[in-house]
């Protein structure tokens, strides 16, 4: 029988500004393990810190641009309407550099817990 997802749970975030982050489903909102779905509203000038977490990420960005850094000082932008996809084991680091911040939908396979995202100090 389907599941009606009424509300998202707000998780504290981290990083140098407040972000939003409305988990519909994962392990806190629904009590799903395997996957984990939350829309995030990031600020201009937003920085987390970099992390080596042990799920695939899926990003689909709805507005602005988010920047997305990985080993070696490669990084990328992804705009409104691209997607980025980051494998488990890398190393890798998000931000808003840009003046109108971003919103975005991440996806993680598993579910997105704190125990396994592995920040940086």
């Amino acid at each position: 029988m389907p599941k009606l997802i009424a509300h998202p749970t707000v998780i504290p975030s981290v990083g140098t500004r407040p972000k939003r982050i409305e988990e519909f489903v994962g392990r806190v909102n629904s009590g799903t393990a395997v996957v984990s779905i939350a829309r995030m509203q990031s600020p201009a000038g937003w920085v987390e810190p970099g992390q080596r977490p042990e799920f695939d990420e899926y990003t689909l960005v709805l507005q602005g641009r988010l920047r997305v850094e990985s080993e070696g000082g490669h990084s990328l932008d992804v705009c409104a309407g691209q997607a980025v996809i980051v494998p488990a084991g890398e190393w890798v680091r998000y931000s808003t550099p840009e003046p109108e911040g971003a919103e975005y939908v991440a996806v993680c396979l598993p579910a997105f817990a704190p125990d396994t995202v592995h920040r940086d100090a």
